[in-house]
């Protein structure tokens, strides 16, 4: 019998275990860096992710463990196969812990192992945004803009296209300051936190104080390409609010309709 398959990552942030709690296991935390999520905080609660507007994209599950500040689990329910996401948080020295995930329940084939690949990508992504929400902006709570588009062309192609229709450099330096130069584009400004292949991170300046990727990521023979925002303050839920749809319908026409530069194949 094959070993189970699981996803194990570990991230330094900043923050009590108090406080790193409430990021990891609390419906406003896990929004201010993740996706939108409400969490009925008992064992056996209730938890919901919501991956975009459609029912089908709201998420159910349930809290099978709840032992604050230490270790949550979240699974389908009783009896349900699939999916398990346990997060556990550790003291790493004053005002420091190590969150550590691990992610269980992955079947077997073809589309598990793209799902598989997919979430070993977006968990890297996800932990950056953990520890930059925690480093800058602790027990704030973000509106997140979370834009996604599958593109035509290699994952290379798609990201040329992207940061060429965004105007900036396909690979800056971390601490550089960039800003989107493209006239249809909502505006988005700010510092380099992390870079590398098919991703920038950014603590945002513009339009609100937050965090941002831009990213394109694998998924299965595709790519995909993502604009994610995490605002903060009157500011960012103005800005949510206005430019949410904006930064959807230009990603769309960017990189959803044709080739990595948005033109028809």
């Amino acid at each position: 019998m094959a070993e189970e398959r699981s996803i194990g990552l570990e991230v330094e942030v900043a923050g009590t275990p108090e406080e790193v709690w409430r990021a990891v296991a609390t419906g406003p935390g896990i929004s201010s860096w993740y996706v939108p999520h409400t969490v009925e905080e008992r064992a056996g609660g209730a938890a919901v992710a919501s991956f975009g507007p459609g029912p089908e994209m709201q998420i159910r599950g349930r809290v099978a463990v709840w032992e604050p500040p230490r270790r949550i689990c979240f699974d389908g329910g009783e009896g349900v196969d699939g999916l398990a996401f346990e997060w556990t948080v550790a003291p790493a020295g004053e005002d420091r812990c190590r969150v550590r995930l691990v992610n269980t329940g992955f079947g077997e084939g073809n589309e598990w192992d793209a799902q598989y690949d997919a979430m070993v990508e977006g968990w890297g992504l996800f932990m950056s945004n953990l520890g930059l929400h925690l480093e800058h902006f602790g027990g704030q709570t973000a509106v997140s803009v979370l834009p996604t588009a599958m593109g035509a062309g290699s994952r290379d192609e798609q990201w040329a296209g992207l940061t060429t229709a965004l105007g900036i450099s396909p690979a800056p330096g971390v601490g550089e300051r960039i800003e989107a130069n493209s006239p249809d584009a909502p505006p988005l400004a700010g510092t380099v936190a992390e870079a590398g292949p098919h991703r920038i991170a950014l603590l945002l300046d513009e339009p609100a104080p937050g965090t941002a990727f831009v990213a394109v990521e694998s998924f299965g023979d595709h790519a995909r390409a993502s604009v994610w925002l995490y605002l903060y303050g009157a500011d960012g839920a103005e800005a949510a609010e206005r430019d949410g749809p904006l930064w959807q319908d230009w990603l769309t026409g960017a990189l959803g309709e044709g080739g990595a530069d948005g033109s028809p194949e």
